[in-house]
């Protein structure tokens, strides 16, 4: 990677950031010198709870934080987090209510746009919260979502932690069975559905899915209905979101304050090797890693506008919404990001003037192929930073984002996942951004790489582990009383330290470089290749659109079988085999070289935008796909079925 920055913070930013304003709180409160951002990361790690008390004073989280930060700190699993501590999601989401500023900024695919102001949206949190308590909605009852992008889901999710009970949702393009294998594990009470929602320029009604999978839940007592699509009648025993309203004035919120580790949300694996685990998270974990990763990582201002691009399915949803917590705005967007052109999102931010701009690696990707140049076509000033996960940033997408969209700004790839709500590694406003590389390790967050022998290395490639708790860690599976699937899931590889399944290198300057899950390692020849590897330099070819590279067993060993989705017009032939060959050798070693080049025309890939390859890797194995439903475009995998050039 080149030692080069493609961006470094002047002074002045330095200075005027909020992380560099935190370390000085730190200098103050604890007599500390710290100087650096790097000295700063060391302290929060090796006083972990000195470190967290501060952000929760930092951020002015509402509520009574009491005496003790942490119990147990030794146990992982099992240390408890502000064991003593009372508070409210909601209530910290919506403690700015000024009725002059924008809270929610919402634009669809079918052109419709919306404000909601901070005092508008505690006002139509406060009639839906009373409707849901009228209905018999407690602390600890679950209420589900299968819900686009649009305001009333925050809404709704916000109205069901004022009371105490758990929220948990779905994108409208899951297919029944994939709803059914979430909602039906945590048997929620309440649904909030739309009567549709719009992709790609069309609309899709969800009543006749809602239908199917509702039936085999019985749990579910009312189904409420967003009207978002034109047309669509709603069974009778049904009620329209404004009729399950009726009735009710805006009056000051109820909001129920309960212990740190209370849950808050139900999120979901991508259950693409079986059932996905169900996965609970607290609110006072969320909420202080949220805002610790706003406010210092993303140094998010009041007045922000903080915009992702995500499902309502996917964790970054949650972590947008978190912002409100920031007394900045958020921006929703519903429908494709390619509809009815590339520039669509660009549009966007123009018209708000959005501050932070969060998509996919897989999105930038995506516009460089497509040849969208927002640098000469927007107005981009107020952009101040970029922000990509889902997968690896290739290099190519970083060198795009700086000659194509905005030569200044902070490009920070990040790194977490569902798993933890939240970032391992992520951005930094006072240090540079190198191509390829993620700028830094999460504050408050041990995170470090083990070799074979579980022994820390730096600038090597292994495993991605966490040595020490940290409060966004799950405080369980669903129906997992003894804890055994949590701990299998996290902590049988390492005793008391956390495995994510990450293969990364922990650079000289404190950054990470992410290679790709640990389960889709290559192996040939007993080398270890990351897939991201390989992505990086087949997807820099302008003939590729995209990839999928997977480890085939083959004479007692595994071969590397890479399969490419090419640009319109363009075939496999054998000279562009031979040039991607070539490219891949020239650029990393002959390891990497695919044994065999394939061409298909699409790629599976969850809900979320990921690809997977461990479910590419069954089907050529003729191993079964145990749950097809987390896949955005299923039938893909029929591509890669039986393939005779895999018998040779």
């Amino acid at each position: 990677m080149t030692r080069t920055p493609l961006w470094t913070p002047t002074h002045a930013q330095i200075e005027q950031a909020r992380v560099t304003d935190f370390r000085n709180a730190v200098n103050r409160h604890h007599g500390t010198a710290l100087e650096t951002y790097d000295e700063l990361y060391d302290w929060s790690v090796e006083y972990p709870e000195n470190f967290w008390s501060n952000v929760w004073d930092y951020a002015g989280i509402v509520g009574d934080k009491g005496q003790t930060v942490l119990d147990d700190a030794h146990r992982f699993p099992g240390a408890k987090w502000f064991p003593q501590a009372q508070l409210n999601f909601a209530e910290n989401l919506l403690a700015h209510r000024s009725d002059d500023e924008t809270a929610i900024y919402f634009q669809g695919e079918n052109i419709v746009s919306r404000e909601l102001t901070f005092g508008e949206l505690t006002a139509q949190v406060s009639r839906l919260s009373q409707a849901m308590r009228a209905m018999g909605i407690v602390r600890g009852d679950r209420v589900a979502g299968f819900m686009p992008n649009v305001p009333e889901t925050v809404i709704a999710m916000l109205a069901t932690a004022s009371i105490g009970a758990i929220w948990s949702s779905c994108s409208p393009d899951f297919g029944v069975k994939g709803v059914v294998d979430r909602f039906g594990q945590i048997e929620p009470k309440l649904l909030f559905t739309a009567n549709g929602y719009y992709y790609n320029g069309k609309a899709h009604e969800s009543i006749s899915r809602v239908r199917e999978f509702a039936q085999p839940i019985p749990s579910i007592e009312k189904i409420v209905v967003v009207d978002y699509i034109d047309n669509q009648k709603i069974p009778q025993d049904w009620s329209t979101y404004d009729a399950f309203v009726e009735g009710y004035a805006a009056t000051e919120i109820e909001f129920t304050r309960l212990p740190f580790s209370h849950p808050l949300y139900v999120m979901y694996s991508s259950g693409t090797t079986g059932v996905p685990k169900s996965i609970v998270h607290s609110a006072g974990g969320t909420l202080i890693q949220h805002v610790k990763e706003h406010l210092l990582h993303g140094d998010t201002l009041t007045g922000d506008r903080v915009f992702y691009f995500t499902t309502c399915g996917w964790m970054m949803w949650n972590w947008l919404v978190s912002a409100l917590a920031c007394k900045a705005a958020i921006a929703l967007y519903d429908g494709s990001p390619f509809y009815p052109d590339g520039n669509v999102l660009f549009d966007y931010a123009q018209r708000i003037g959005m501050t932070c701009f969060g998509t996919s690696a897989k999105y930038i990707d995506s516009l460089n192929k497509a040849g969208v140049h927002p640098i000469s076509t927007h107005d981009l000033s107020s952009v101040r930073s970029i922000l990509s996960t889902g997968s690896p940033l290739s290099p190519e997408g970083f060198e795009y984002v700086y000659t194509s969209v905005k030569a200044d700004l902070r490009l920070s790839s990040i790194s977490g996942g569902t798993d933890i709500i939240s970032c391992f590694a992520l951005g930094c406003p006072i240090k540079p951004v190198y191509t390829g590389e993620l700028q830094t390790r999460g504050l408050g967050m041990a995170v470090d790489v083990f070799d074979d022998n579980a022994q820390p290395i730096k600038n090597e490639k292994g495993e991605l582990v966490c040595t020490h708790p940290f409060p966004s860690a799950p405080i369980g599976f669903w129906n997992d009383a003894d804890g055994s699937r949590y701990h299998s899931a996290y902590f049988d590889q390492y005793e008391n330290i956390w495995c994510h399944g990450d293969y990364v290198e922990l650079t000289e300057r404190g950054g990470m470089i992410f290679y790709g899950r640990s389960d889709a390692v290559l192996n040939p020849g007993g080398v270890r290749i990351g897939t991201a590897e390989i992505y990086r330099q087949v997807e820099a070819l302008d003939e590729i659109e995209e990839s999928i590279v997977i480890g085939q067993n083959w004479n007692n060993d595994t071969r590397v079988v890479l399969f490419v989705k090419l640009r319109d017009g363009i075939s496999l032939n054998e000279q562009l085999v031979n040039k991607i060959k070539q490219h891949i050798r020239a650029e990393t070693t002959p390891r990497h070289v695919p044994a065999k080049v394939l061409q298909v025309n699409d790629i599976p890939r969850t809900k979320s935008g990921k690809i997977v390859e461990l479910a590419v890797r069954n089907v050529i194995h003729n191993e079964p796909i145990k749950n097809k439903e987390a896949l955005a475009n299923p039938d893909a995998l029929e591509l890669f079925k039986n393939r005779d050039e895999l018998q040779s």
